[in-house]
């Protein structure tokens, strides 16, 4: 039997699998430079020169990946989270400068959306102190915190208070990952739903979808080295306005590493060119600015197509948008607001009516909802072949089979072949 589960390994780990296992091992060897290169250059100009072939590599990395599921997350975890982190880490910001932090967990810290158990937020640059101050929606929302007694801004509170919560429950994973298979068997019919509605359940199979991947990695970086996930969603289809879809339900991994690499920065030489008050709002537009261009470098992974356009416009409306909010919550000043039974449905209509408008046109022009049955059917099959061999002891390669249908046969194979795809 163990020898029939060996051949089964064998056939699977050839292909995508393989170049998936190169490109880890790369970004491993590549990181344990950056941390061992640090001890010997201070932040700055010369350890950014030091890890500049590094950021270059995780460019590249991703373009050695072709399926949705294993190329697409990496390409987030290495083009976006990895080089963001290493960015402040070269100039002596965010959670890798930590100087107990080990080299297991510096890798760990520095491609997925994790961080080490601790306490609340604590502000120690002096620069970073006055940009807090700085941002009038900050200095007006004050809690008082437990224990310590300190006033902290709401917002800092809200995200501590996130993080404390780590992975959710096992069965809110679980109801989710049953949705997404009701999901795939209601494709089957999408000549007898509206193509609306399609684009509906494509809107909550995504946020599933990656709300499960993310679990996935952090749930495995908590058992190797004992680092808690960093809270990814809660529950955006809550959110009463837009400030609050993106800053502090929808990804939260990214608004956290943007806001020390774009938007604080910005808000800083903001402030000194139109004031404190106003600063903010170039600050939000150049956040969704290079949010924007992520998004498009990602699709580019995805689809290696030739960006549209779209997906910039989308987050530049969405910045635009945001910017106005802001600045009218500004003005009023909270003395007046729309009750949340209604701003909540206006907030989520604006935005699935705008990603049918603009995201989700690039998104189906990756093919990825076909892509992605491939690569469950081909999940499956895998699966199917350790069930044969730890049950009967045999491994029926279908490669051995005259009869194989050829969408069974590119089911099996399509992980293993994929990789050799250019």
């Amino acid at each position: 039997m163990s020898l029939q589960i060996i051949k089964v390994l064998e056939f699977w780990a050839e292909g995508e699998i393989t170049n998936f296992i190169k490109v880890w091992a790369l970004v491993f060897a590549s990181l344990s430079y950056c941390f061992f290169a640090a001890k010997h250059l201070p932040p700055g100009l010369s350890r950014f020169l030091a890890l500049l072939p590094v950021l270059l590599l995780n460019l590249i990395l991703p373009l050695t990946l072709h399926t949705m599921h294993l190329g697409g997350s990496s390409a987030f975890f290495l083009a976006w989270l990895a080089n963001f982190k290493l960015l402040l880490f070269a100039f002596g910001k965010g959670p890798l400068s930590d100087p107990s932090v080990s080299l297991p967990r510096f890798a760990a810290l520095a491609c997925l959306p994790i961080k080490s158990a601790g306490s609340a937020p604590a502000v120690a640059d002096e620069k970073l102190v006055r940009l807090k101050k700085m941002d009038e929606s900050s200095e007006s929302r004050t809690v008082r915190q437990k224990g310590s007694g300190q006033e902290v801004p709401i917002e800092s509170q809200v995200a501590f208070n996130s993080s404390k919560k780590g992975l959710k429950s096992m069965w809110n994973y679980v109801i989710k990952g049953l949705l997404i298979c009701l999901f795939l068997k209601l494709y089957d019919y999408t000549d007898m739903i509206h193509p609306k509605l399609t684009w509906v359940l494509y809107s909550f199979h995504i946020y599933f979808g990656l709300e499960i991947i993310l679990a996935i990695f952090g749930g495995l970086a908590k058992a190797v080295v004992g680092i808690e996930l960093e809270p990814q969603f809660d529950e955006p289809y809550l959110s009463a306005s837009l400030q609050e879809f993106w800053g502090r339900r929808w990804n939260i991994m990214v608004t956290r590493i943007l806001r020390p690499t774009v938007y604080e920065p910005v808000l800083y030489f903001s402030t000194v060119i139109m004031g404190r008050k106003w600063a903010p709002l170039p600050a939000v537009m150049g956040s969704f600015v290079v949010s924007a261009l992520m998004h498009e470098l990602i699709f580019f992974y995805l689809g290696r197509r030739k960006p549209s356009g779209e997906i910039t416009l989308f987050f530049m409306l969405h910045g635009v948008c945001l910017a106005i909010e802001v600045a009218i919550k500004k003005a009023i000043n909270g003395r007046w607001g729309l009750p949340r039974l209604i701003a909540a449905p206006l907030t989520i209509g604006f935005v699935m009516v705008t990603a049918f408008w603009l995201f989700f046109p690039e998104f189906l022009r990756c093919n990825s909802i076909s892509r992605a049955f491939d690569e469950y059917a081909a999940m499956g099959a895998f699966v199917k072949d350790v069930g044969e061999a730890l049950t009967f002891g045999t491994f029926h390669n279908v490669t051995w089979s005259e009869n194989v249908s050829i969408s069974t046969y590119g089911s099996y194979r399509f992980l293993r072949d994929f990789g050799a795809q250019k």
